[in-house]
């Protein structure tokens, strides 16, 4: 039998491993998945008691502030018929004693609704964080991921201020690792498929590629093209998910972006890669180009 991979020229594809997640993705889809399968079998009570003091409720930030503004929102509330009094003996339940509970702006990251919700975002941070990982290291990921969650609670507070709904899930923090990957996965006259369809060192070469300015990075149709279609889907989902017939309430679609434009925005002060450093693999940048076609006449 001819064995091809032992023809001159011919080189053999390299293999690939089964499976090749960063520890740091691996080690948070863990805690995710666990904290969901704990919550569970834990009891009803307990379960509502960690609800409450670990996700994040906008209002109790308000009332901390504007105590009269709060509770002038429920009441009026209350006032809408049978609906409207449930809704809000259900949003004066999570406004509790009205202490803001800080670390929340954190916490509610690690809640989901339920199992499609943990797993939805799962298989989005192994898409977009892992890159991101390999990227910044274990540790500097993991800040990454806290100031995502930070700042789609920040813009969840400053667009719904008085909500008293509480707000959980990692999807800020994924958005968070889609915005960071928009900085340098659009490489200048690079496929996208070659940087993504990368083994070995040529993987890391190309993770490590110094990140083109934000400017540069707009003017990229790829990179526009992928930031359009994220805001329109967001937005899609966020507006219309109850009329799509989608479960488990409604989307915080404000976080998701507020998470996703600290990743565009605060990636350089994560980013170890910097130009001129010899470590961020600058000279590979055209092994991933392709290549020109010989010319058959240098044979002859």
């Amino acid at each position: 039998m001819l064995d091809r991979t032992a023809e001159p020229g011919r080189a053999a594809a390299p293999r690939q491993p089964l499976f090749n997640i960063p520890w740091p993705i691996a080690a948070t889809l863990a805690v995710l998945l666990g904290i969901h399968a704990v919550r569970q079998v834990l009891p009803e009570g307990w379960d509502d008691a960690l609800f409450t003091h670990l996700a994040f409720v906008p209002g109790r930030f308000t009332f901390a502030v504007a105590p009269d503004r709060v509770v002038g929102a429920v009441v009026t509330l209350a006032q809408h018929g049978a609906d409207g009094y449930r809704q809000a003996q259900a949003e004066r339940f999570f406004l509790g004693d009205g202490s803001p509970e800080p670390w929340t702006a954190v916490s509610y990251a690690l809640l989901h609704a339920d199992w499609g919700h943990v797993g939805l975002n799962g298989i989005w941070l192994l898409a977009f964080g892992t890159p991101v990982s390999r990227r910044f290291g274990a540790w500097r990921f993991f800040a990454f991921l806290t100031v995502g969650a930070v700042a789609g609670a920040a813009m969840q507070w400053a667009a719904q201020p008085l909500d008293l709904a509480p707000v959980i899930g990692a999807s800020a923090a994924v958005s968070a690792c889609m915005g960071a990957t928009l900085r340098f996965m659009f490489q200048p006259h690079v496929p996208l498929a070659a940087i993504v369809e990368a083994v070995g060192d040529r993987r890391r070469r190309a993770s490590f590629q110094p990140a083109q300015p934000l400017r540069e990075v707009l003017r990229d149709s790829r990179a526009l093209t992928f930031l359009a279609a994220w805001f329109a889907t967001n937005l899609l989902f966020g507006l219309y998910s109850s009329s799509l017939g989608m479960g488990g309430g409604a989307i915080a679609w404000q976080a998701h972006i507020g998470g996703f434009l600290a990743g565009l925005l605060l990636f350089p002060a994560f980013d170890p890669a910097r130009p001129g450093d010899p470590a961020a693999g600058e000279p590979s940048l055209g092994d991933l180009a392709p290549s020109a076609p010989a010319d058959p006449a240098a044979d002859l």
